[in-house]
């Protein structure tokens, strides 16, 4: 009595395309499975507030020499270089 049998599932079902029709449904899918997705985000960021910086993070990129430029940078001089 207190657990749903599987005509019981099988009414939902149908009752759920009744009501969303049959286009909609992969949307709303997709739909909670992303809502679904940045809840356990969240609740994992949250568990990790507490903890020590080092252990929630990732490390930070080892930085370039003196001498190199990245690639946007590197575009960007090369393009004021043709203007001028």
């Amino acid at each position: 009595m207190g657990s749903l049998s599987i005509w019981h599932w099988l009414i939902i079902a149908a009752l759920f395309v009744v009501f969303f029709g049959a286009k909609r449904m992969p949307d709303a899918a997709r739909s909670l499975g992303r809502s679904l997705r940045i809840f356990k985000s969240e609740v994992s960021e949250m568990h990790n507030d507490g903890k020590p910086a080092g252990a929630a993070t990732a490390q930070p990129a080892p930085e370039l020499p003196a001498g190199r430029e990245t690639g946007t940078q590197a575009t960007e001089t090369r393009s004021e270089s043709k203007t001028l």
